[in-house]
């Protein structure tokens, strides 16, 4: 992977798993990717996301919810939709930009259940998605 990589990572929301994913990208692609995140309807970086990605040692509190654009669908390599409503309403992306679905739970629709509940939802959906980026960079890295 001689060049940068850029990866948008899309979701509804732009508030868990999506913010999750771009932020993994970031650490372990260490600069070899540039990633970004959007949601088709955003509603904001949840807390939960700010103190399970903290765990990890990683501190998304600047990241900011976002609403995907054209600009950003044009300008991506690889465009990763995290939920099956992205997948479905994902715009028509060009020609050259590649498209993956990761299928991965939204733990923030968990709201009224138990707060160790919604917790635990939270750390297996972070845990899978960070399974899920550190194979994509390691493919990235082969091509």
């Amino acid at each position: 992977m001689g060049e940068t990589v850029r990866v948008l990572f899309l979701c509804t929301g732009n508030s868990a798993r999506s913010q999750m994913a771009e932020a993994f990208a970031r650490h372990y692609g260490r600069g070899r990717v540039e990633a970004s995140s959007a949601g088709i309807d955003p509603k904001g970086l949840h807390p939960f996301t700010v103190k399970v990605m903290k765990e990890k040692g990683m501190d998304v509190s600047r990241q900011q919810s976002k609403a995907v654009t054209d600009e950003m669908l044009r300008a991506a390599d690889v465009v990763i939709t995290v939920c099956g409503h992205a997948d479905e309403r994902c715009p028509a992306l060009p020609p050259d930009v590649r498209k993956l679905h990761w299928p991965i739970e939204d733990p923030a629709v968990l709201g009224g259940r138990a707060p160790e509940e919604v917790l635990a939802a939270f750390r297996q959906a972070r845990d899978d998605l960070e399974s899920r980026v550190r194979d994509l960079l390691s493919t990235l890295q082969r091509q």
